[in-house]
């Protein structure tokens, strides 16, 4: 889902290097993109040199220990050759989600708005009418959902947020609720997910949901509660996590 339009950018090398690069770049035939390599380059915002040297890297430790749908622009930037490479590909990465976050969004906003059109006296989900479980788990499981309710201006939540992402790959995904925000206001959501390094990907695998919170949380401790805030979802059933679950 991801389709990025970004200018490409050259390679930024002292002059030597330059040459010699590009000697070796025009001289060899292996180094000429197949016509599929060259629409996915463009595609990414990529020159030529950078696709190849993407392929480089790919060959050697990145493609043991990241995930196969990693992608170039990150490739790129993890190995960056200084920081005015690392920062280039930062923000070229960080635009590309705030942009595919932003289509994610309002494709989520056309399916809820065609859920209340189509079905007008249905809820597509009650969370009021999950049950709730008084004691705390000092556990997740696989298939567990975690309920993360936070709010923009709110260190503790981006700590307890960092320990959470990094159990992405354990658990069947977070739902995230943002509180403070109106609704229809997606934009705040967006600005805060590519803040946050949200990857668009869990987003469209929804391993991640963005929601508004929208009083939920209230509904759900009668207000008795404060933030971060989070809670387990396994099954049908809700219980209260504790940071120290994580």
């Amino acid at each position: 889902m991801l389709a990025m339009v970004a200018p490409a950018y050259a390679i930024e090398q002292s002059g030597t290097q330059v040459k010699e690069t590009e000697i070796a770049f025009s001289s060899t035939s292996a180094n000429t993109l197949s016509p599929t390599e060259l629409a996915r380059s463009r595609a990414w915002g990529l020159t030529e040199m950078e696709w190849h040297r993407y392929k480089q890297l790919m060959q050697g430790i990145r493609s043991s220990i990241s995930p196969s749908t990693i992608s170039p622009i990150e490739v790129l930037g993890i190995h960056a050759r200084d920081s005015e490479e690392r920062r280039r590909y930062a923000e070229q990465w960080t635009q590309a989600m705030h942009e595919d976050v932003s289509r994610i969004l309002a494709f989520q906003h056309a399916y809820d708005e065609a859920g209340k059109r189509l079905y007008p006296n249905q809820q597509l989900i009650d969370i009021t009418r999950l049950p709730l479980l008084s004691k705390k788990t000092n556990a997740l499981q696989r298939d567990d959902r975690v309920l993360f309710f936070t709010r923009s201006d709110c260190p503790a939540c981006d700590v307890l947020l960092e320990r959470l992402l990094k159990r992405i790959d354990k658990i069947g995904g977070i739902d995230i609720y943002l509180t403070g925000t109106q609704l229809g206001d997606d934009q705040a959501i967006r600005d805060w997910a590519a803040d946050h390094m949200i990857k668009s990907e869990w987003v469209r695998t929804r391993r991640i949901t963005l929601n508004h919170e929208a009083g939920a949380l209230e509904k759900l401790t009668h207000g008795k509660s404060d933030l971060p805030y989070l809670m387990r979802r396994r099954g049908d059933e809700l219980s209260v996590l504790s940071a120290s679950d994580l």
